[in-house]
């Protein structure tokens, strides 16, 4: 016989029900709130009251909704009532934001990341001086929910230890406890992998909003993918799940940087359109990729013929994906996402021809919405997600002024 809730422990889960509610879908009117949990009026009444005693939600102007009765007063997440700092840990750049619940990025800050400085301690130290310039920017009166930080590499999320980066060189670094321990501070330090958070961002706010089977791409330097399965985030036992950018799709490939011949990554990831194009830059420049798409996009006869074959690998290596994870959506970010227009008709064919015929016929793909500030939303929902669990752990604001 399971044991029977206490009245604080089902208290608590309706505020968190309805802040994750007001957090992934905006400002609703209490009658809408009402009848989407199935509470009563009087019940939601309370929450609400709760929620913003902790200023965690906004009351709004009356929603006029056309129909008799008392008009319902519309109720959002504030943004400023608890946030968190997000930071992207990318090969070329580091970003650092403030996010605020709604998913409202409050300020953000991008750097160019020098290849000199991929050693992981000099990235610390520059993410940390990010995060500091970060806090120092939150509302007065925010509850800072903790730190999320996103890296391109293998990452075990109970410490924030990267097993492996390959574009950073990086292994075994213990990327949480470092930053932690340099910055001093008590707030919690969760990391995980880029392309994990920024499913979950897309999932949530962006181009895979409605479904509940996704898989979300990204592809500059290298190659990942983020998972969200039955509604939830899927990063495996190790952490390693996504890390389709390592897949072999070319036996007579070139050499990747993880060491193995003809992953994904060496036929479509931003270098390998540059190889294919004859560039002569060295390393990855976000500017040198979108110069060739847009060559490409004007007909240029050196670029176009570039994409078309980043574009045919492209869909060699969704089918099987499609085919093993049977998705409803394919989000593409990255500059896989910008040259989609370009590419669709070839890789509509390499699927048609490589997907068993249901997981083809539910399958679409789409480019990402939330562009770079992806990552930055994802890595800061690891922190959110403390507070939209459970909204008590934030203070009540009411009990403050009435002892003060």
């Amino acid at each position: 016989m399971s044991p029977v809730a206490s009245p604080e422990t089902v208290r608590r889960d309706n505020l968190s029900l309805l802040l994750r509610r007001l957090h992934q879908s905006g400002a609703r009117s209490r009658s809408e709130i009402g009848a989407i949990l199935g509470m009563t009026r009087s019940t939601v009444g309370e929450l609400v009251a709760d929620l913003g005693a902790r200023g965690l939600v906004l009351a709004g102007d009356p929603a006029r909704l056309g129909s008799r009765g008392r008009p319902s007063m519309v109720v959002g997440p504030n943004p400023e009532g608890a946030a968190a700092i997000a930071v992207d840990i990318a090969v070329n750049s580091l970003s650092a934001a403030v996010v605020g619940l709604g998913g409202q990025v409050l300020r953000v800050t991008r750097v160019a990341h020098s290849p000199r400085r991929l050693a992981f301690e000099e990235t610390v130290e520059d993410v940390v001086k990010l995060i500091q310039s970060a806090q120092a920017s939150i509302p007065a009166g925010c509850w800072t929910a903790g730190l999320g930080l996103a890296v391109p590499g293998v990452v075990r999320r109970a410490d924030g230890l990267v097993h492996f980066a390959p574009n950073l060189g990086w292994r075994n670094v213990p990327l949480g406890r470092l930053v932690a321990e340099r910055l001093g501070s008590e707030l919690p330090v969760l990391t995980a992998n880029e392309a994990d958070v920024g499913a979950v961002a897309e999932h949530t706010w962006g181009a895979g909003i409605g479904t509940r089977h996704l898989i979300y791409i990204t592809g500059d330097v290298g190659v990942g993918a983020g998972l969200v399965i039955d509604g939830r985030s899927l990063v495996g036992a190790a952490g390693c799940a996504g890390e389709v950018g390592h897949i072999q799709v070319n036996p007579m490939g070139v050499r990747c940087r993880c060491g193995a011949i003809g992953c994904w990554e060496t036929e479509i990831g931003g270098p390998a359109l540059l190889r294919r194009a004859g560039s002569a830059e060295k390393g990855y420049r976000p500017e040198a990729i979108a110069r060739l798409v847009r060559e490409a996009a004007w007909g240029d006869p050196v670029a176009l013929p570039a994409v078309e074959e980043v574009g045919r690998w492209l869909g060699a290596g969704l089918g099987g994906l499609v085919n093993a994870l049977n998705p409803q959506r394919v989000v593409l970010g990255g500059y896989l996402g910008t040259m989609w227009p370009l590419v669709e008709q070839i890789v509509q064919a390499e699927l048609r021809v490589r997907v068993v015929a249901p997981a083809l016929e539910v399958v679409e793909i789409r480019p990402a919405q939330l562009g770079a500030e992806a990552v930055l939303l994802g890595a800061a929902e690891l922190a959110l997600t403390r507070v939209l669990d459970d909204p008590t752990m934030v203070p009540s604001r009411a009990a403050e002024i009435r002892a003060s």
